[in-house]
C-alpha cells in the first residue's frame, strides 16, 4: 500500500523578511515520496525525524540561535521575567499521607526546580525525604511517581531524566533511605503498585532498536520485582502472549486483588483480576474488548466496585462479584446521571466528583450506596482528590479556579467539616479579577462552552490582547484552574479564554467521539467559533488575538492556523501532532489512533487526515500569523521531528513579515518534570513573543 522513494538531498536558501530582517538558517529538503492509495506526498523534512543524527543536532542549535536572537531584543523581555518570578515565588505544599509511621507531602519554598519530599515523624519532627533538585546539577531529572510497601518500610521511586518518559526506578530502606538493590531501568508508561513488603508490579516496553527517544514501542509488558532479586529475573505478569500497546497492574488496598487493564489506544480497555491470596491462581477476564474504560476502583472481600462507561457515556459505578464478575452480573452502585463522574474513595466512603459544564460539584456516598451528602465547595471552579486509606480519617482535596491559586482543604467525612489545610500566599489580588462562562455557537448549531476570565472593569474595545486556549481530545476535560504566567498575563491586561471542545470529556463519551477520526474537523470549527466570538463581543480582534494549546491542542493550533490564518495575529503551537499521516510511525503515538484514525486505515481516512494534517497544508505565499513553535528535545510522546518539520514548512511558505520561529527546549520533554526555572523562562519567552508581535513596545500594564 505504500512505498518510500529516498532521492538525492537538495538545499533550499536562507530566507529573510520584513522588518526583523530574519535570517532563517537554511534547512535542507529531500525528495523522500510516500505513495498512499495510489497518492503520492512528499516528505523534505523526513531527514529530521533522526534524532540521532549530527545534522539534525546542528540544525537545532541554528534555529535556537535565530530564535533566541529574536528574543533577546524583545525590550520587556526581562522585566516580563522579573515578575513572573517574583509572583512564582512563593511556598507550594501538597496534601499529606501517610506510609508508616510517617507522615509524607511534597514541598516547593518557591523558586526551586522540583519539589521536594519531606516527612514528619509521629513527634512532627520534619526531615528532607527525598530532594529531586540533587538528581542532577542543571534540574532536569525529576521525581515520576513513588510508592510505598503496605508497612511503609521500603519505597520505590522513579525518576525522569530531560524529560523523557522512560524510567528508572530506585529502591530504599524508606527509614534509613539507603539504596538497596541495583536501580531497575527502561521502565515507561507505568505505575509502581507493591504487593505487601515483597515486590511491586510495574510495567515497560522491550527497549527499542534505533532511537529509544522516537522508535516505535507498542507491546507493554507487566511485570513483577520481587525484592532482592535482579530486574533480569523479573517475571512478566501480563503481555508476553497478549499484544496490547499500553498495560497497567494496581494491587487493591486489602492485598487481595491484583487488577490488570489492558488496551491498545487510548480508550477502551480489557479487565482482569488475579487473586493474589492464592498460590498460582489464573487471571480471569472481566471485560474482553475495547468497548468501554473500566477499573476497579474499591472492593470488600470479594465485592467488587468498577468505574465504568459500558452502557453509560458519562460513567456510573457498578458491583460485582469476583466469582462471577462479567458485565451481565454487574449493579448500579452509582447511577449514570446527566453530569460526568469522577469516583474516589477514601476513609471508608465513596465520593462522586462530577463535572457540570467544566465545573465540580462532588457527593458522599457509604458502601450502600446511601447519599450522605453533597459537600460545599469554596466556590465555582474544580475540586481534586478526595482519596486515600479506608482507615483514614481525614482525606484532603484542592480546590481551584482561574483567579484562586489553589489551596488544600481537609475534609472529615464522618461530619462533613471542612477548613484550609493549606492557602498559599501569592502576590496576585484575585478580587480584581473575574471568570464569565458563555456558550457560542459553533459552525454545525452546537453550543460550545468557553470561560473568560479578566481584570474587572477591562473595556470590550477589541484591544485587549487575548489568549484563545483549548485541547478538544482524547476525553480529557479542561477546567478551571489557576495559573501563574496566566495572572502575569492577565496583570498586564491580557484576557485569557479556554474554550470547551468537542473531542474532550467535559460531556462524556458522545462529545468525545463527536471530534474523532473523521469528525476531528468539529474541534476545528469549534476553536474557530469561539475566536469569531471572541471578536464579535470585542473582548479582542484579530490583531490582538493569540492562539495556544499543546500536544493534541498543538494540532488543534497547527489545524486552526492553517484554515484561518487571517483569524489571529499569533500562534502558539507547543509540543503538537503536526504530521497526521506519520504520527503512528513513532514511540506509542499507534495508540492515538481511536481519537486520530491512521493514514493506512483506508484511502477515505487518508484524505481527512491529509487535508487537515498541519505539515501538510502549509501554502506556498500565504500570510500566516506570528508563529512561535514550542518543542523539547527529548520529547518522547510527541517526537519533536512534528514540530521540526512544521516550522520548515511554514518558514520556506510564509509571505509577509511576520516571524516564524522554534524554540526548542534542550534536555525537556513533553512537558512533564520541567523544572520551575525552564518552566518560567518559556512563559516569559511565550508572552513576550506574543505582545510584541502584537506591537506592543512596552508591558501594556492597565
Amino acid at each position: 500500500m505504500k512505498k518510500t522513494f529516498l532521492l538525492m538531498a537538495i538545499t533550499t536558501a536562507g530566507i529573510s523578511f520584513g522588518q526583523n530582517k530574519i535570517q532563517y538558517p537554511e534547512t535542507k529538503k529531500g525528495e523522500t515520496v510516500d505513495v498512499y492509495f495510489d497518492t503520492k506526498v512528499s516528505d523534505p523534512y523526513r531527514w529530521l525525524e533522526d534524532d540521532k543524527s549530527a545534522e539534525t543536532g546542528a540544525w537545532v542549535k541554528a534555529q535556537n540561535e535565530v530564535t533566541y536572537g529574536y528574543l533577546d531584543k524583545i525590550p520587556f523581555r526581562n522585566e516580563l521575567k522579573t515578575r513572573m518570578e517574583k509572583l512564582w515565588n512563593y511556598e507550594k505544599i501538597g496534601a499529606p499521607s501517610k506510609e508508616g509511621k510517617f507522615t509524607y507531602y511534597s514541598k516547593n519554598n518557591g523558586l526551586q526546580n522540583q519539589s521536594v519530599v519531606y516527612r514528619k515523624d509521629q513527634n512532627g519532627k520534619e526531615e528532607v525525604f527525598l530532594d529531586p533538585n540533587t538528581f542532577s546539577k542543571d534540574g532536569t531529572t525529576s521525581l515520576g511517581g513513588l510508592d510505598f510497601s503496605e508497612d511503609g518500610s521500603k519505597a520505590a521511586y522513579a525518576i525522569s531524566e530531560g524529560g523523557s518518559d522512560w524510567r528508572k526506578v530506585i529502591i530504599i530502606d524508606a527509614v534509613s533511605k539507603k539504596v538497596l538493590e541495583d536501580t531497575l531501568v527502561d521502565v515507561k508508561f507505568s505505575g509502581i503498585s507493591w504487593h505487601g513488603n515483597e515486590g511491586f508490579y510495574y510495567s515497560s516496553y522491550d527497549k527499542p532498536k534505533g532511537s529509544e527517544l522516537s522508535a516505535k514501542t507498542d507491546q507493554h509488558k507487566l511485570y513483577f520485582h520481587k525484592l532482592g532479586t535482579s530486574q533480569k529475573e523479573d517475571k512478566v505478569i501480563f503481555g508476553a502472549d497478549q499484544k496490547r500497546r499500553y498495560v497497567g497492574g494496581y494491587v487493591t488496598e486489602d492485598n487481595h486483588y491484583l487488577v490488570i487493564s489492558a488496551a491498545n489506544s487510548t480508550y477502551g480497555n480489557e479487565l482482569y483480576i488475579k487473586d493474589l491470596t492464592k498460590p498460582n491462581s489464573p487471571i480471569v477476564t472481566i471485560v474482553d474488548n475495547f468497548n468501554s474504560d473500566n477499573s476497579i476502583i474499591e472492593n470488600e472481600g470479594s465485592k467488587l466496585f468498577i468505574e465504568t462507561d459500558f452502557n453509560a457515556p458519562n460513567k456510573r459505578v457498578v458491583t460485582v462479584d469476583a466469582a462471577n464478575p462479567k458485565p451481565e452480573n454487574w449493579k448500579d452502585f452509582i447511577k449514570e446521571t446527566q453530569d460526568i463522574l469522577s469516583p474516589s474513595t477514601g476513609a471508608g466512603y465513596f465520593f462522586a466528583n462530577y463535572t457540570k459544564d467544566a465545573v465540580s460539584f462532588v457527593q458522599q456516598y457509604d458502601y450502600n450506596g446511601k447519599l450522605v451528602r453533597e459537600i460545599k465547595l469554596p466556590a465555582i471552579g474544580t475540586a481534586s482528590g478526595f482519596g486515600g486509606k479506608k482507615n483514614e480519617k481525614i482525606l484532603y482535596y484542592t480546590f481551584t479556579n482561574y483567579t484562586t491559586p489553589a489551596s488544600i482543604y481537609s475534609f472529615e467525612p464522618k461530619s462533613g467539616k471542612s477548613e484550609i489545610y493549606q492557602k498559599p500566599k501569592v502576590d496576585f489580588k484575585s478580587e480584581d479579577y473575574e471568570s464569565k462562562q458563555v456558550f457560542y455557537t459553533s459552525k454545525d448549531g452546537t453550543k460550545v462552552p468557553m470561560i473568560i476570565t479578566y481584570k474587572k472593569g477591562t473595556k470590550l474595545d477589541g484591544k485587549n490582547p487575548t489568549i484563545l486556549y483549548g485541547y478538544g481530545g482524547f476525553n480529557i476535560s479542561l477546567t478551571p484552574s489557576f495559573s501563574i504566567s496566566n495572572a502575569v498575563w492577565m496583570e498586564n491586561g491580557g484576557v485569557y479564554a479556554v474554550a470547551n471542545l468537542r473531542g474532550g470529556g467535559e460531556y462524556g463519551k458522545k462529545w468525545h467521539d463527536a471530534g474523532t477520526k473523521q469528525q476531528k474537523q468539529n474541534v476545528f470549527d469549534d476553536f474557530i467559533a469561539a475566536a469569531e466570538y471572541l471578536i464579535a463581543q470585542k473582548y479582542t480582534s484579530s490583531d490582538y488575538l493569540a492562539i495556544r494549546g499543546g500536544s493534541n491542542g498543538g494540532l488543534l493550533v497547527g489545524a486552526t492556523m492553517t484554515q484561518r490564518p487571517d483569524l489571529m495575529k499569533v500562534a502558539l503551537p507547543a509540543v503538537g501532532v503536526m504530521d497526521m499521516l506519520r504520527y503512528n510511525a513513532f514511540t506509542a503515538g499507534a495508540g492515538w489512533a481511536f481519537d486520530y484514525g491512521t493514514s493506512q486505515d483506508n484511502k477515505e481516512m487518508f484524505e481527512y487526515l491529509k487535508g487537515y494534517s498541519p505539515v501538510h497544508n502549509v501554502k506556498q505565499g500565504t500570510h500566516y500569523p506570528a508563529t512561535m513553535v514550542t518543542t523539547g528535545d527529548h520529547d518522547d510522546r510527541v517526537v519533536p521531528a512534528h514540530s521540526f518539520k512544521f516550522a520548515s514548512e511554514l518558514q520556506e511558505k510564509q509571505a509577509g513579515e511576520n516571524p516564524v520561529l522554534i524554540r526548542i527546549d534542550v534536555k525537556a520533554g513533553h512537558g512533564a518534570g520541567k523544572s520551575v526555572a525552564a518552566t518560567i523562562q518559556e512563559n516569559v519567552d511565550i508572552q513576550a513573543f506574543t505582545l510584541y508581535n502584537m506591537g506592543f513596545k512596552a508591558l501594556p500594564k492597565k
